[in-house]
């Protein structure tokens, strides 16, 4: 089966037994004629087509070119399109294999595609390898194999030896028939016209025989012809002895007839002569021939240099920097070789050639062509150095970043008289210089125009800034940031922020850009970068790669100086003012030097931001001053609160002192102060960030009164949100100066950066400290406020509350009355209780830990201030049931009916029960609003209606036995009934009101009340069970007790 598909291969000239389309080789013609060109192949139609009226009598041996084609099936066919005798492929000639060309395909080898390589492995091509052959055909075959396939190639060889001899044999006749046809035309041509020797008889000899061949004549097989001597049956010997006519003579190929040509020379002499008269002026003097002729050749000899230019010319059109270079080298190379033939020729006082000549004419005309090429290409290589600066701030791609080394390597290679490394540190020195200027200024009105419109907006309400005092209790860090302040606010603190992030940032700012220009220029002048440079052709770009000593210096001059802009348009910012002049906004064209080139177009006048665009004629007006304490900061947005300002000021003063840091360790030996001038630059702007956060932290405390909005706190129901909403709030201001005092993250930021961040200066610090206990005044004393101030009609400071309602729903069924007195005091007694448990000990604590101080004297005074107000307040909400209790007791005891009329009283009088009315009503409000105040509460009344007890008995002279009882029996009542409250100052209160009623009597009233004590506990007794329901709450139960706990 591998036979028969090998031999289809063969025979189709296919590579795949099975192929999918038509071969595209199958579309051509055969070469012989059709691979002429077009106008060629139409002469010769023209002139081989044959005549329709006669037909040519050798029409028979007459083959049309186009249909030969290759005997050999499986022959190859060149590129050219000619076929050869190489097979496509082969078996193995030692038998091993069916096909050569499959095997090598399996080892790897490109024979397909790689015509060459194929034939070195076919043993019909002439290029065939036997080293080769068997070094990959037969990689693998043992020994006894090859010697097997030694014994098959040698039968194989036998074979067609004894092929070739049959061929030889079967075709003999015809080889003999052709040489005696062939010299029988030749002799009779070259004998024509020549005079006929005698005959000789024929004689027989040994040589003659011996030396005699016999001739087989094909149309008679009788019939033989031997020549001996070079003659056969049709040389002239045989013919006619006649002489030859003097016509056959002239055409005889002999000499004295000129071999054929004597009888038509006249007619030709005739013609050349005729044509000469006719023709000879049109085609000109043969002296011009010869000039062309030289002029041609010369052209030709220097075809090279001609095309040198167009090469230059190409090479730049095609950007492909690596051939130019290469070209404009040939074509100095063509230069010198030209004025060397030039300088010999005149030094050795001999005249020039005109191959010469011609040579040095082309020359020149190429070499100007080239320079005039070369020089427009160098002036735009350094247009495009100078725009390359604008490109390296912007761009991410290494490779691009690094443009301007290949710009300096194509000017160094080519040559020139200016040094590119030094023209291009200079551009960049000016385009950084006018960058900092420009963009520094940009932002800055920029900041200035939002900053005058939100100065002429209204100012926040109480409810805005309540919800924004209230967002660092939210979960979400994002909702944090959100609502941090208003929404433009924060629009002009990230402005704020990118506009130092793009100034001070060392990844994409122009510090990192200065940062990188510093870097570039310390590896210039210590020659790393030169090191991959070129020296140019014959090393003349040598001396642009070292920098002179005073291009060092003013080097070194300009680092220092666009870091001193840095550091003072930094600076400026932050202790300026807000600026005056707004105008570069609605100026027609950004200022422009005339040092600046085009790509000077920066950023900041790049884009066109809606917000910064306003008629020119109605300019944003400037603030109005009102005597905020924001007014005087340019970096400060109107309104804006202490939680913003510590989070953007912190990452803006984080930035800051990075920056510092970093460009202190830029320093040269030229400007040791530099160091100095970064601690000065953090430390000024430090300080003025903390005394504007001060500011806002100040009037954000005033406002902390806004955050309550009488909502019970989800853990605790005796309490508001209040307190955990100020906590986060004064813990977020706190850890936020920490940062804006100490930038801790900018300390270590690089490895070798200088130290620029010094502790904050006592003074400095003492503000900061002296705020935080204000703040905490100011919060505590607007939480009393918010307790004794009544709700005025249509006000918002509770905006959070449902809309317009004021009793809010608690979670549990009951309601918050929040228009109550009683009810925020009673709240804000617990709110202040967990302030000075819990809370502010927690903020001391931390405020202590971050400054690393001790906050001795100020807790102490926090302490008592918050015990002045706990008291305060706690009076605040007594005082009017305590009065009430005590006008209830004095009108009761001094009433005309208080004395009974009886020997001995049974019953308590009205009065009693109106006291303990109030107290039930005092306890339900207490106890459901703030239930841990309850016990506190309700002691302090028993102790006030016992002084009021005292106070009304001394009222009275004398007591008599009856009287007696009745002040006994109700004061022991109240105290009975209110035992569980009852306190040691009560307790020696009663004691002294029994001591003035025992002053009021005499002995024998006190006798007999010591026989009426048992019937008067009983009668208490009696009173007590009847009363049990109306004062149960009263009563100490302790699962109502731990319920009341677990609420």
């Amino acid at each position: 089966m591998a036979d028969y598909e090998r031999t289809i291969l063969t025979h189709y000239n296919l590579e795949n037994p099975y192929p999918t389309q038509w071969p595209a080789e199958r579309d051509d013609s055969d070469p012989s004629d059709e691979d002429l060109p077009p106008a060629l192949k139409a002469r010769l139609n023209v002139l081989l087509r044959p005549s329709k009226s006669s037909k040519s009598r050798f029409s028979a041996l007459e083959r049309n070119s186009s249909g030969r084609r290759s005997l050999v099936p499986g022959s190859q066919k060149t590129q050219d399109g000619l076929e050869n005798l190489v097979q496509q492929d082969e078996p193995d000639p030692l038998g091993g294999y069916d096909s050569v060309v499959r095997v090598l395909r399996d080892r790897g080898l490109p024979v397909e595609s790689d015509q060459l390589l194929r034939n070195r492995f076919l043993l019909s091509s002439t290029t065939f390898s036997p080293t080769l052959f068997l070094s990959q055909v037969h990689l693998h075959t043992s020994t006894q194999s090859l010697l097997q396939g030694l014994e098959y190639l040698s039968r194989s060889i036998d074979q067609k030896s004894a092929s070739l001899k049959i061929l030889v044999e079967s075709n003999f006749e015809r080889f003999v028939r052709a040489k005696s046809t062939i010299d029988n035309v030749y002799t009779e041509m070259r004998n024509q016209g020549v005079e006929a020797e005698p005959e000789r008889p024929l004689t027989h000899s040994r040589h003659t025989s011996r030396n005699s061949i016999y001739y087989r004549n094909p149309s008679n097989s009788g019939t033989h012809y031997r020549s001996a001597s070079g003659q056969g049956p049709l040389s002239p010997g045989k013919g006619s002895n006649k002489p030859l006519p003097s016509d056959k003579k002239k055409n005889a190929l002999v000499k004295e007839s000129e071999y054929g040509v004597q009888g038509i020379k006249a007619s030709l002499i005739e013609v050349a002569v005729k044509a000469e008269e006719i023709w000879g002026p049109a085609l000109g003097g043969r002296e011009r021939e010869e000039t062309l002729k030289a002029v041609l050749s010369s052209v030709e000899r220097c075809q090279e240099i001609s095309a040198s230019g167009q090469a230059v010319s190409e090479c730049i059109k095609r950007k492909d920097h690596e051939n130019l270079v290469e070209e404009y080298t040939r074509a100095r190379k063509y230069t010198q070789e030209a004025r060397g033939i030039s300088d010999t020729a005149l030094r050795n006082q001999v005249p020039l050639c005109e191959h010469q000549i011609h040579q040095i004419v082309l020359t020149g005309r190429m070499w100007l062509y080239v320079e005039q090429e070369i020089n427009d290409f160098k002036r735009g290589v350094w247009r495009k150095l100078t725009s390359a600066q604008q490109n390296m701030g912007s761009l991410s791609d290494r490779n691009q970043r690094e443009e301007h080394i290949a710009l300096i390597s194509i000017l160094l290679e080519l040559g020139v008289d200016d040094n590119p490394i030094w023209f291009w540190l200079l551009s960049r020195y000016d385009y950084l210089k006018n960058k900092i200027h420009a963009t520094f200024d940009r932002s800055r009105v920029e900041i200035e125009v939002l900053r005058r419109r939100l100065a002429n907006t209204e100012k926040p309400s109480q409810r805005t800034i309540a919800l924004h005092l209230k967002s660092p209790s939210r979960q979400s860090p994002e909702d944090r940031l959100r609502h941090l302040d208003n929404a433009p606010v924060l629009e002009l603190w990230e402005l704020i922020y990118s506009s130092f992030n793009n100034i001070l940032s060392i990844s994409g700012g122009l510090l990192g850009e200065v940062t990188d220009f510093c870097d570039r220029v310390k590896a210039f002048m210590e020659g790393k970068v030169q090191k991959t440079l070129p020296v140019g052709i014959d090393g003349q770009s040598r001396q642009h790669h070292r920098l002179s000593s005073d291009m060092v210096r003013d080097l070194k001059i300009g680092v220092n100086e666009l870091i001193e802009l840095l550091r003072g348009n930094t600076f400026s910012f932050f202790a300026d003012p807000p600026i005056e002049d707004i105008s570069m906004l609605y100026s027609p064209l950004p200022p422009m030097t005339p040092n600046t080139p085009k790509s000077a177009v920066f950023a900041p006048w790049a884009h066109q931001d809606s917000r910064f665009k306003f008629d020119a004629s109605h300019p944003p007006p400037p603030s109005p001053k009102r005597g905020e304490p924001w007014e005087e900061f340019a970096f400060w947005p109107p309104y804006a609160n202490s939680l913003s300002g510590v989070h953007y000021l912190g990452k803006i003063l984080l930035l800051l002192g990075t920056a510092a840091a970093e460009m202190a360790s830029m320093q040269s030996n030229s400007s040791a102060g530099l160091l100095e001038k970064m601690k000065g630059l953090v430390g000024g702007a430090r300080e003025r960030a903390a005394r504007a956060i001060c500011a806002a932290w100040n009037a954000d405390a005033e406002s902390c009164k806004l955050l309550e909005d009488w909502t019970h706190a989800p853990d605790r129901r005796d309490m508001t949100k209040m307190p955990f909403y100020f906590t986060s709030f004064e813990s977020t201001v706190v850890g936020g100066m920490q940062k804006i005092l100490y930038i801790p993250d900018a300390t270590n930021t690089k490895s070798g950066s200088a130290d620029v961040v010094l502790p904050p200066p006592s003074k400095l610090f003492q503000g900061v400290r002296s705020q935080f206990v204000t703040s905490l005044y100011k919060a505590l004393s607007g939480m009393v406020e918010n307790a004794e101030k009544a709700i005025p009609t249509g006000s918002d400071m509770w905006a959070a509350s449902t809309a317009g309602a004021t009793a809010l729903n608690d979670g549990r069924g009951g309601v918050i009355d929040a228009s109550s007195r009683n009810i925020r005091m009673l709240l804000t007694l617990s709110n202040l209780k967990a302030l000075q448990a819990t809370i502010v000990p927690q903020l001391i604590g931390q405020f202590e830990t971050n400054f690393s101080v001790k906050l001795t004297d100020e807790t102490k005074t926090i302490r008592d201030v918050l015990a002045q107000i706990d008291s305060r307040l706690f009076q605040s909400y007594t005082s009017p049931t305590a009065r009430k209790l005590s006008s209830i007791i004095s009108a009761g005891v001094a009433s005309p009916a208080w004395a009974p009329n009886t020997n001995r009283p049974t019953e308590v009088r009205p009065y009693v029960y109106e006291v303990l009315l109030l107290l039930v009503f005092v306890h339900t409000e207490v106890s459901t609003t703030a239930a841990p105040l309850t016990h506190q509460i309700l002691s302090h009344l028993l102790e006030r209606i016992s002084v009021a007890f005292l106070e009304a008995f001394k009222l009275r002279s004398k007591y008599s036995l009856p009287a007696l009882m009745q002040a006994t029996l109700d004061v022991e009542f109240i105290a009975q009934t209110l035992n569980q409250y009852t306190t040691d100052k009560a307790s020696d209160t009663q004691s002294q009101i029994y001591l003035e009623l025992d002053r009021g009597t005499d002995n024998s009233a006190r006798t007999r009340l010591q026989d009426e004590l048992p019937e008067m506990r009983a009668i208490l007794k009696n009173l007590r069970e009847a009363t049990r329901s109306e004062f149960t709450c009263f009563k100490k139960v302790r699962v109502a007790k731990e319920r009341g706990e677990r609420s």
